[in-house]
Protein backbone atom coordinates (compact mmCIF):
# COMPACT_ATOMS: atom_id res chain seq x y z
CA UNK A 1 0.00 0.00 0.00
CA UNK A 2 1.64 3.20 -1.01
CA UNK A 3 0.14 6.45 1.19
CA UNK A 4 0.53 9.85 -0.62
CA UNK A 5 -0.19 13.00 1.13
CA UNK A 6 -1.40 15.45 -1.05
CA UNK A 7 -2.06 18.75 1.15
CA UNK A 8 -0.52 18.99 5.01
CA UNK A 9 -2.51 22.55 5.17
CA UNK A 10 -4.90 24.14 7.63
CA UNK A 11 -8.16 25.66 5.74
CA UNK A 12 -6.16 29.33 5.01
CA UNK A 13 -3.63 27.41 2.83
CA UNK A 14 -0.03 28.43 3.47
CA UNK A 15 0.85 30.85 2.84
CA UNK A 16 -1.70 32.67 4.06
CA UNK A 17 -3.42 35.36 1.64
CA UNK A 18 -1.65 38.69 2.49
CA UNK A 19 0.51 37.21 5.49
CA UNK A 20 4.44 38.34 5.58
CA UNK A 21 5.38 35.89 8.87
CA UNK A 22 8.59 33.31 8.30
CA UNK A 23 6.29 30.71 7.12
CA UNK A 24 4.44 32.56 4.58
CA UNK A 25 7.54 33.97 3.39
CA UNK A 26 9.71 31.35 3.69
CA UNK A 27 11.98 29.45 0.63
CA UNK A 28 10.98 25.92 2.31
CA UNK A 29 9.09 24.12 0.17
CA UNK A 30 7.88 22.24 3.11
CA UNK A 31 6.34 25.08 4.62
CA UNK A 32 3.92 25.75 1.61
CA UNK A 33 1.00 23.70 2.49
CA UNK A 34 -2.15 23.11 0.51
CA UNK A 35 -5.50 21.94 2.00
CA UNK A 36 -5.68 18.21 3.61
CA UNK A 37 -5.96 15.59 1.69
CA UNK A 38 -4.54 11.87 0.64
CA UNK A 39 -3.92 9.30 -1.91
CA UNK A 40 -3.94 6.02 -1.28
CA UNK A 41 -3.15 2.96 -3.52
CA UNK A 42 -3.97 -0.63 -2.31
CA UNK A 43 -3.69 -3.59 -4.46
CA UNK A 44 -4.84 -1.76 -7.60
CA UNK A 45 -7.35 0.88 -5.76
CA UNK A 46 -7.18 4.42 -6.01
CA UNK A 47 -8.73 5.84 -3.33
CA UNK A 48 -8.51 9.67 -2.30
CA UNK A 49 -9.80 11.09 0.86
CA UNK A 50 -11.28 14.22 0.88
CA UNK A 51 -10.88 16.79 -2.22
CA UNK A 52 -9.50 20.10 -1.81
CA UNK A 53 -9.76 23.08 -3.31
CA UNK A 54 -5.99 22.65 -4.89
CA UNK A 55 -7.11 19.11 -5.46
CA UNK A 56 -6.09 19.94 -9.48
CA UNK A 57 -2.81 21.04 -8.65
CA UNK A 58 -2.17 18.49 -6.65
CA UNK A 59 -2.89 15.67 -8.28
CA UNK A 60 -0.75 16.62 -11.33
CA UNK A 61 1.87 17.43 -9.18
CA UNK A 62 1.60 14.04 -7.62
CA UNK A 63 1.20 12.13 -11.27
CA UNK A 64 -2.61 11.24 -9.61
CA UNK A 65 -3.79 9.36 -12.62
CA UNK A 66 -7.39 7.82 -11.59
CA UNK A 67 -9.60 7.69 -8.79
CA UNK A 68 -11.68 4.79 -8.27
CA UNK A 69 -13.37 6.22 -4.94
CA UNK A 70 -13.71 9.09 -2.59
CA UNK A 71 -13.50 8.81 1.18
CA UNK A 72 -14.92 12.03 3.18
CA UNK A 73 -14.19 12.61 6.68
CA UNK A 74 -16.48 15.56 6.55
CA UNK A 75 -17.63 18.20 4.52
CA UNK A 76 -15.63 21.86 5.50
CA UNK A 77 -14.85 23.59 2.79
CA UNK A 78 -11.30 23.19 3.23
CA UNK A 79 -11.92 19.34 2.29
CA UNK A 80 -14.55 18.95 -0.37
CA UNK A 81 -14.49 22.27 -2.61
CA UNK A 82 -11.95 20.63 -5.29
CA UNK A 83 -14.85 18.12 -5.92
CA UNK A 84 -15.93 19.48 -9.53
CA UNK A 85 -12.05 18.10 -10.37
CA UNK A 86 -13.12 14.90 -10.25
CA UNK A 87 -14.96 15.14 -13.85
CA UNK A 88 -12.17 13.97 -15.39
CA UNK A 89 -12.37 10.72 -14.19
CA UNK A 90 -15.63 10.20 -14.72
CA UNK A 91 -15.31 11.47 -18.57
CA UNK A 92 -12.64 8.99 -18.78
CA UNK A 93 -14.26 6.42 -17.35
CA UNK A 94 -18.00 6.85 -18.65
CA UNK A 95 -19.32 6.02 -15.00
CA UNK A 96 -19.80 8.03 -11.55
CA UNK A 97 -17.30 8.61 -9.16
CA UNK A 98 -18.69 6.79 -5.75
CA UNK A 99 -18.12 9.08 -3.00
CA UNK A 100 -18.72 7.54 0.46
CA UNK A 101 -19.18 9.35 3.78
CA UNK A 102 -21.86 9.75 6.54
CA UNK A 103 -25.25 10.20 5.86
CA UNK A 104 -25.19 14.17 6.95
CA UNK A 105 -22.06 14.24 5.00
CA UNK A 106 -23.98 13.31 1.65
CA UNK A 107 -27.01 15.71 2.15
CA UNK A 108 -23.96 18.28 1.90
CA UNK A 109 -22.90 16.99 -0.86
CA UNK A 110 -26.33 17.25 -2.45
CA UNK A 111 -27.08 21.05 -1.59
CA UNK A 112 -23.57 22.32 -2.15
CA UNK A 113 -22.97 20.44 -5.50
CA UNK A 114 -27.00 20.56 -6.36
CA UNK A 115 -25.79 20.77 -10.31
CA UNK A 116 -24.23 17.49 -10.55
CA UNK A 117 -27.73 16.15 -9.96
CA UNK A 118 -29.49 18.35 -12.21
CA UNK A 119 -30.60 17.98 -15.57
CA UNK A 120 -27.85 19.84 -17.81
CA UNK A 121 -27.43 20.62 -21.15
CA UNK A 122 -25.22 18.34 -23.42
CA UNK A 123 -21.61 18.76 -23.44
CA UNK A 124 -22.10 21.01 -20.03
CA UNK A 125 -18.91 19.64 -18.05
CA UNK A 126 -19.93 18.27 -14.65
CA UNK A 127 -18.40 15.47 -12.66
CA UNK A 128 -20.87 12.19 -11.68
CA UNK A 129 -21.35 11.16 -8.60
CA UNK A 130 -22.38 7.77 -6.70
CA UNK A 131 -23.41 8.89 -3.67
CA UNK A 132 -22.78 5.61 -1.14
CA UNK A 133 -23.60 5.89 2.88
CA UNK A 134 -21.19 4.99 5.14
CA UNK A 135 -22.52 3.79 8.46
CA UNK A 136 -19.81 1.11 9.60
CA UNK A 137 -16.69 -0.96 8.45
CA UNK A 138 -17.31 -1.82 4.70
CA UNK A 139 -14.83 -2.81 1.54
CA UNK A 140 -14.14 -1.37 -1.83
CA UNK A 141 -13.60 -4.64 -3.94
CA UNK A 142 -11.33 -6.74 -1.76
CA UNK A 143 -9.86 -3.96 0.62
CA UNK A 144 -11.48 -3.32 4.26
CA UNK A 145 -12.05 0.67 5.38
CA UNK A 146 -13.14 1.01 9.01
CA UNK A 147 -14.98 4.10 9.21
CA UNK A 148 -13.82 5.73 13.10
CA UNK A 149 -16.21 8.21 14.89
CA UNK A 150 -14.32 11.61 16.17
CA UNK A 151 -14.80 15.05 16.96
CA UNK A 152 -13.93 17.93 15.24
CA UNK A 153 -15.24 20.09 18.12
CA UNK A 154 -18.99 19.34 18.31
CA UNK A 155 -18.99 17.93 14.79
CA UNK A 156 -18.85 13.94 14.22
CA UNK A 157 -15.94 12.95 11.79
CA UNK A 158 -14.90 9.88 9.88
CA UNK A 159 -11.09 8.91 10.27
CA UNK A 160 -10.46 6.03 8.28
CA UNK A 161 -8.34 2.77 9.45
CA UNK A 162 -6.85 0.55 6.01
CA UNK A 163 -5.26 -1.81 8.11
CA UNK A 164 -2.25 -0.98 9.58
CA UNK A 165 -2.83 2.56 8.50
CA UNK A 166 -4.87 5.53 10.07
CA UNK A 167 -6.02 8.73 8.60
CA UNK A 168 -6.94 11.22 11.77
CA UNK A 169 -7.92 15.13 10.46
CA UNK A 170 -9.57 17.85 12.10
CA UNK A 171 -10.20 16.12 15.37
CA UNK A 172 -10.16 17.62 18.94
CA UNK A 173 -11.38 14.58 20.94
CA UNK A 174 -11.17 10.82 20.69
CA UNK A 175 -14.04 9.06 21.96
CA UNK A 176 -12.80 5.89 24.19
CA UNK A 177 -14.26 3.44 21.62
CA UNK A 178 -12.97 4.80 18.84
CA UNK A 179 -9.34 5.08 20.51
CA UNK A 180 -9.79 1.16 20.75
CA UNK A 181 -10.18 0.87 16.98
CA UNK A 182 -6.97 2.53 16.19
CA UNK A 183 -4.97 0.11 18.66
CA UNK A 184 -2.42 -1.56 16.32
CA UNK A 185 -1.59 0.99 13.43
CA UNK A 186 1.88 1.38 12.61
CA UNK A 187 1.31 4.31 10.73
CA UNK A 188 -0.79 7.32 11.83
CA UNK A 189 -1.73 10.44 10.09
CA UNK A 190 -3.08 12.89 12.99
CA UNK A 191 -4.41 16.60 13.53
CA UNK A 192 -1.93 18.67 14.72
CA UNK A 193 -2.34 22.25 14.03
CA UNK A 194 -0.10 24.22 16.47
CA UNK A 195 1.61 24.56 19.43
CA UNK A 196 -1.38 26.70 21.28
CA UNK A 197 -4.67 25.65 22.31
CA UNK A 198 -7.83 25.43 19.83
CA UNK A 199 -11.35 24.71 20.34
CA UNK A 200 -11.77 22.45 17.07
CA UNK A 201 -8.37 20.80 16.58
CA UNK A 202 -5.40 18.85 18.63
CA UNK A 203 -2.29 21.12 19.45
CA UNK A 204 0.85 19.40 18.64
CA UNK A 205 0.82 18.37 22.87
CA UNK A 206 -2.54 16.50 22.43
CA UNK A 207 -1.42 14.98 19.23
CA UNK A 208 1.44 13.81 20.96
CA UNK A 209 -1.01 12.37 23.89
CA UNK A 210 -2.34 10.25 21.30
CA UNK A 211 0.98 8.75 19.77
CA UNK A 212 1.94 7.88 23.18
CA UNK A 213 -1.01 6.05 23.62
CA UNK A 214 -0.99 4.42 20.33
CA UNK A 215 2.30 4.05 20.08
CA UNK A 216 2.78 3.78 15.91
CA UNK A 217 6.16 3.15 14.55
CA UNK A 218 5.33 6.66 12.51
CA UNK A 219 3.03 9.66 13.11
CA UNK A 220 3.29 12.48 10.46
CA UNK A 221 1.33 15.19 12.02
CA UNK A 222 -1.12 17.21 9.34
CA UNK A 223 -3.36 20.33 8.88
CA UNK A 224 -0.93 22.60 10.08
CA UNK A 225 -0.87 26.38 10.12
CA UNK A 226 1.44 28.92 9.78
CA UNK A 227 2.40 28.80 13.13
CA UNK A 228 4.72 25.66 12.45
CA UNK A 229 7.85 26.11 10.61
CA UNK A 230 9.21 22.84 9.38
CA UNK A 231 12.64 22.53 10.01
CA UNK A 232 12.91 24.03 13.29
CA UNK A 233 9.77 22.86 14.93
CA UNK A 234 9.99 19.52 13.10
CA UNK A 235 13.00 19.01 15.17
CA UNK A 236 11.25 19.56 19.11
CA UNK A 237 9.33 16.45 17.52
CA UNK A 238 9.97 12.51 19.48
CA UNK A 239 11.42 9.96 17.42
CA UNK A 240 9.17 8.70 15.44
CA UNK A 241 6.92 11.50 14.68
CA UNK A 242 7.41 14.06 11.60
CA UNK A 243 5.98 17.04 10.13
CA UNK A 244 3.62 15.72 6.79
CA UNK A 245 4.52 18.21 3.81
CA UNK A 246 2.75 17.95 0.80
CA UNK A 247 4.33 15.34 -1.97
CA UNK A 248 5.24 13.06 1.05
CA UNK A 249 4.83 9.26 0.34
CA UNK A 250 5.64 5.89 1.90
CA UNK A 251 4.94 2.63 1.37
CA UNK A 252 3.30 0.62 3.96
CA UNK A 253 1.75 -3.21 4.33
CA UNK A 254 -0.94 -4.21 2.93
CA UNK A 255 -4.05 -4.56 4.61
CA UNK A 256 -5.61 -8.52 5.03
CA UNK A 257 -7.66 -9.23 1.86
CA UNK A 258 -11.25 -9.58 2.97
CA UNK A 259 -12.56 -13.38 2.49
CA UNK A 260 -15.74 -13.12 3.89
CA UNK A 261 -18.58 -12.70 0.69
CA UNK A 262 -18.89 -8.70 1.75
CA UNK A 263 -18.85 -5.82 -1.07
CA UNK A 264 -19.77 -2.54 -1.46
CA UNK A 265 -23.61 -3.19 -2.36
CA UNK A 266 -24.25 -5.45 0.75
CA UNK A 267 -22.17 -3.10 3.37
CA UNK A 268 -23.44 0.24 2.06
CA UNK A 269 -26.66 1.74 1.10
CA UNK A 270 -27.16 4.42 -1.22
CA UNK A 271 -27.94 7.56 -0.72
Amino acid sequence: MRVTVLGSGTSHGIPIIGCSCEVCTSPNPKNRRTRCSIWVEVRGLHLLVDVAPEFRLQAVRDGLRWVDAVLLTHTHADHIMGMDDLRIFSQRSRRAVPIYGSPEALKVIRRVFAYVFEPGQEGGGKPQFDLREVRGPFSIRDVPILPILVYHGRLPVYAYRIGDFAYVTDVSSIPAASLEQLRGVRWLILDALRYEPHPTHFSVGEALQVVEILKPEQTYLTHLCHRLEHERDGARLPPGVAFAYDGLRWECSDPPILKENTNEETTLSQA
